[in-house]
């Protein structure tokens, strides 16, 4: 049965109707009905719908007419229905009247009736007006629907954008260097052809719509005001020469000096996180020597989705203009990058939908010019214009979507072999592929010639070979590794998750399109470019400022100031800028204590520092192990020696301050916590007929479905089952490890079950890509992936979802979920004991750790660097502040109170690595769970014992001499309660 789910389940996909679901499975048993039923959802879950590349062409074949005059504009007040739970109201919006005035707090939708005339295919323009407030800085996700159906799969995940600019003029520090400025929401009413959100196509979107009435469905969980929906036929760009015919024949040259455009002066940005740079290239403006100036527009944060920038401009006459950019092409090696660039904003011609940049070293003037080198001549009208520029992935879609062909064919595969060996690795056993599994080899040669296929059309795109299309050759050669000796595939499955890995890397590789500008030059035709390049003279001028330069630190210094608080900040240059401004804004205003906050580029410089007898009053960003390292050292301040102690300790849930307890006493405030939370995709549970586990139980009694249509769940880490059975992971009196007992064994036992007896993969190389492909489609992650989600899986908009853990339900009938953290995405904030100014240092710790300071700290990260920058502030008050989706930050707080990261003793860093060993002895080397534990247990007491004896807790006859009593948590935090909807 399972042999014939794996071959059919490609070909039982087409059975999917329109609407792209699938018949939904009678019982959740997991019997032979519901297998048949959603077979067809294994290795293609991602594609439920077909691609919007798919539909058209289908569409196109069966007569769809392109070319029409068909138009309607439906209002957005004239709703003929919505959800129950829809906030909408007819109203007044920023001086229009009669819009939909669309408050969304989860998930919602509004329907329109559309009555078309011509049939035919059709664009989408909205006229509509973002929220501007604290909360909501995200582009609007929607998902939009015909009929019930959402006929492609990047209908479902649609953007509407907000424009930004950033604050002017820049401010400066106290050294003279400029501070990256954020950004301000300027968003007003404004329009916005549908297109999709990835960048992948040069055109918008196109809609099918046949004469006669349709159901119109706009569903999304973003607040915004509606005022209407356009339907237009497509309107054709014609080429460069058809388009200079039919400009002005008798223009009269333009008599002016060039116009000159500073990049970083935008017009507006569709995203806060396209930033300013500083680069110190000698011809670059403005340049001051010796200083930081923010004097160009960042590449790298300018590289991906649909991010435009718009500039304006004076034009002095009418006529014929040329356009050149001083631009750098060289932050990704040998990688060419596009550009969709508009005029008054309009494509003025094809051949700029999507411009090709090429790599170069260094800074260049680029002439937007055809293939000969002959520049483009724009016609401008006399008064202000303005020039755009989108990012664009559409060239190298084709290639994309080979490799993600590829990913499909490598889980088909892995599914084929795990089938096939039961998922054991039995070196025992000999294997005939090419007779025990009939086609595998084939279609691995097949992958194989496909992959050498596409890497030759990524270097005809890219005009080079380059890194990307190298990582395909190692990928070939890993293939070719496994097709000479076909028969020893089976003893090395895991190869074939490794392959997917790297594709998957290399896929998302493609999607940055970086580059980097100065200025752009906009001259009348006849006329020269001015020099937009530095002479080999002033490079090496420029080389040697440079250098001698690079002597004056910008990072730690070694001198300091008595007056001043001495801050050191572990993170990057934003963070600390942005960390200085709030200081001088707020803090110093209301305390009078002066701060400097200084880049630490290494925690590791502190032991040097420290030593020299030069470490800073407070340390920030330190991770979870430094302040434990210092404590028992005597380097760090016991917090509870101020009064006020308990007032903050309230402020954060027990379990966070675990790693910073010693000897009675806290020697840091949390600062940032994560953990884990379960990821499960809405459309295949529903298609499989199964709910969301709530408890372990539930996760085995899902198993056998999941992999009965050639899925999994994820690998898991050992805290959630060691700490979920009431285990302490050391004694209270810190002696030795906590699971040297019958609860510690069956953990244990459970966690190694879930591959020795439940077949869970042993690993996982990329969490999110399992996931979109539907491999996974649920499983357990760091909130991590949650971000990486949001951002690098814009296809599963509206149909994923996140839960707590499963837990482990107890006789009062309530489910414990206790789980740690990842360690390294816990940072905390200490004093450090030599300061002269503890009192201020509290103050400040304080300060920083506060909700106001918080909220607003972590909002305006998110909308300086984007939402891969999200603050997990563990200041819970602050982070319910942070734009989250409200179902989701339900589902974070109900975990956050089971949060509990394990106590620190000396020598307790053994701890992972002897857990690790015994689960690979124990999984991988088939060793008996006991004795596996027994091991690892011995390792860890011995050490935990040497270090104890170091530290004077232990004597010299291995007795305890006083006890480090570690604290105890039992009870689930209360502080989140507040939030959480009952």
């Amino acid at each position: 049965m399972l042999a014939l789910i794996c071959v059919l389940g490609p070909t039982l996909t087409a059975l999917a109707d329109n609407n792209g679901t699938l018949p939904k499975a009678s019982s959740t048993s997991g019997g032979a009905e519901a297998a048949s039923h959603a077979a067809n959802i294994a290795n293609t879950a991602k594609n439920l719908i077909p691609t919007y590349t798919e539909v058209l062409e289908g569409w196109k074949k069966n007569g769809a007419k392109e070319y029409h005059t068909g138009s309607m504009t439906l209002s957005a007040a004239s709703l003929s229905g919505k959800s129950a739970n829809a906030n909408v109201a007819v109203e007044s919006y920023d001086g229009k009247n009669n819009v939909l005035v669309w408050k969304a707090k989860g998930d919602e939708w509004v329907e329109y009736d559309l009555e078309v005339a011509q049939g035919g295919l059709y664009t989408i323009e909205m006229s509509y007006h973002p929220f501007v407030d604290s909360r909501d800085r995200k582009p609007i996700a929607l998902s939009l629907s015909v009929d019930g159906v959402s006929p492609y799969l990047e209908s479902k995940s649609i953007e509407l954008y907000r424009h930004w600019k950033d604050k002017m003029p820049i401010v400066k520090d106290d050294n003279g260097d400029e501070i990256r400025p954020a950004a301000n929401d300027i968003s007003s009413w404004q329009t916005w052809e549908l297109r999709d959100m990835s960048g992948a196509y040069l055109d918008p979107l196109l809609w099918n719509l046949t004469p006669g009435k349709h159901k119109i469905r706009l569903a999304g969980s973003d607040p915004m005001a509606l005022e209407s929906i356009s339907f237009k036929a497509p309107v054709p760009v014609a080429n460069y020469e058809a388009v200079k015919k039919e400009q002005p024949k008798n223009a009269s040259p333009v008599e002016a000096d060039p116009i000159v455009i500073e990049a970083e002066q935008v017009g507006w940005k569709n995203d806060s996180s396209i930033t300013l740079a500083y680069d110190n290239d000698i011809a670059n403006s403005p340049y001051v020597r010796g200083k930081i100036s923010y004097n160009t527009l960042d590449g790298s944060h300018w590289s991906s989705k649909n991010q435009e920038i718009s500039w304006s401009f004076d034009a002095p006459a009418a006529g014929f203009y040329k356009i050149a950019l001083r631009q750098q092409q060289s932050l990704v090696s040998n990688r060419s990058s596009f550009r969709t660039i508009m005029i008054n904003g309009k494509v003025p011609f094809s051949e700029l939908k999507a411009y090709r940049f090429p790599y170069a070293t260094g800074w260049k003037g680029r002439e937007l010019a055809n293939d000969e080198g002959e520049p483009y001549q724009f016609y401008l009208e006399k008064g202000t214009n303005t020039i755009s520029m989108r990012v664009t992935q559409a060239p190298l879609i084709p290639a994309a979507a080979e490799m993600d062909k590829g990913i499909a064919t490598l889980v088909k595969l892995s599914t084929d072999l795990r089938t096939l060996t039961g998922g054991v690795d039995d070196k025992n056993r000999t294997w005939d592929l090419k007779k025990d599994l009939p086609g595998f080899v084939e279609q691995l040669q097949e992958l194989n010639d496909n992959l050498a296929a596409t890497r030759e059309q990524l270097t005809a795109i890219n005009g080079r070979s380059d890194a990307l299309s190298q990582g395909l050759v190692t990928v070939s050669k890993d293939i070719e590794t496994l097709l000479k000796y076909p028969d020893e595939i089976p003893y090395d499955a895991g190869r074939m998750n490794s392959m997917q890995g790297k594709l998957a890397d290399l896929v998302k590789q493609l999607s940055s399109q970086p580059l980097q500008i100065d200025r752009i030059f906009i001259v009348p035709a006849q006329k020269p470019f001015p020099k937009m390049e530095s002479t080999f003279a002033e490079k090496i001028q420029g080389s040697i400022i440079n250098f001698f330069n690079s002597f004056r630190s910008k990072e730690v210094s070694e001198k300091t100031d008595d007056q001043v608080l001495n801050v050191w900040m572990n993170r990057g240059r934003d963070y600390v800028n942005l960390l200085q401004s709030m200081a001088n804004e707020m803090f110093t205003p209301q305390t009078g204590i002066k701060v400097k906050i200084n880049l630490l580029k290494d925690d590791k410089l502190l032991l040097l520092m420290n030593a020299a007898g030069m470490a800073p009053d407070v340390g920030i960003g330190l991770p979870h192990d430094t302040p434990f390292d210092y404590a028992i050292r005597n380097g760090v301040y016991n917090l509870k020696q101020f009064p006020d102690f308990d007032d903050v300790y309230k402020q954060f849930a027990p379990g966070a301050w675990m790693p910073y307890f010693y000897d009675g006493g806290y020697y840091a405030v949390p600062e940032t916590q994560t953990f884990s939370m379960m990821f499960y995709r809405k459309d295949i549970l529903q298609n499989l007929g199964l709910s969301v586990p709530d408890t372990w139980d539930d996760m085995y009694r899902m198993l056998p479905v999941l992999q009965q249509n050639g899925m999994n769940f994820t690998p898991v880490e050992h805290s959630i089952f060691m700490q979920m059975h009431g285990l302490e992971y050391i004694k209270q009196d810190g002696s030795r490890t906590g699971f040297n007992n019958d609860k510690g064994f069956e953990a244990f036992k459970e966690w190694t079950d879930l591959q020795n007896k439940y077949g869970i993969d042993q690993r996982s190389d990329n969490f999110v890509q399992h996931f979109r492909d539907g491999s996974y489609p649920i499983g357990i992650a760091d909130l991590n992936g949650y971000l990486q989600l949001t951002v690098a899986a814009p296809e599963l908009n509206g149909v994923w979802g996140v839960a707590p853990i499963p837990g482990v339900k107890q006789a009062d009938g309530t489910v414990v979920r206790w789980t740690g953290g990842n360690g390294g995405d816990q940072f905390a904030s200490a004093i450090f004991k030599h300061t002269k100014k503890p009192q201020e240092s509290w103050e400040f710790l304080k300060w920083w750790m506060s909700e106001e300071v918080q909220e607003k700290y972590g909002l305006d990260l998110e909308t300086l660097n984007g939402v891969t920058f999200r603050w997990y502030t563990s200041n819970v008050d602050s982070f319910v502040k942070l734009p989250w989706k409200e179902e989701d930050l339900q589902a974070i707080l109900e975990q956050w109170k089971w949060f509990r990261e394990v106590a620190k003793v000396p020598g307790s860093y053994y701890m992972e690595r002897e857990l690790t060993n015994a689960w690979t002895r124990t999984v991988i080397n088939g060793e008996n769970y006991r004795t596996s534990l027994e091991t690892a247990i011995k390792e860890v007491d011995r050490e935990i014992q040497r270090k104890m004896q170091e530290f004077h807790y232990v004597d010299a006859n291995g007795q305890l001499v006083r006890s480090l009593n570690l604290p105890v948590i039992t009870k689930p935090w209360e502080g989140v309660d507040k939030y959480v909807k009952k």
